[in-house]
């Protein structure tokens, strides 16, 4: 009985987990700026990856499984907003600017002093 709700929650999960990586890959090629793309992929993209590996952990029932799956977990946590922040900041600094629309630039030299 607890491996049957086990393995279907696991298929939700891995569902939702597809679905928030589809809305990743749509937000890359839709959005206008790198800055944006970059957002869709990491936000999206960690939780998409985060629900698989909690699906992966949920329908093993083996202990070293379930860790390497939470260390999984930890690891986008931990990373992913991170490598992004760095990522756009390079980018910025190498002369890749927003779109003209974008109403904050807390970066923009000339009107912050």
């Amino acid at each position: 009985m607890i491996a049957e709700v086990a393995q279907y929650l696991a298929g939700l999960l891995l569902v939702l987990g597809a679905g928030f990586g589809l809305l990743a890959a749509i937000g890359i090629l839709r959005f206008p700026d790198l800055y944006t793309r970059m957002h869709a992929a990491t936000k999206a993209g960690a939780l998409g990856c985060g629900l698989i590996f909690l699906a992966v952990a949920i329908n093993s029932f083996d202990a070293p499984v379930i860790l390497r799956a939470i260390a999984g977990i930890a690891f986008l946590v931990l990373t992913t907003p991170v490598s992004a922040h760095l990522l756009a900041r390079a980018a910025y600094f190498a002369g890749y600017r927003p779109v003209g629309w974008t109403v904050v630039n807390d970066l923009d030299i000339d009107r912050n002093n």
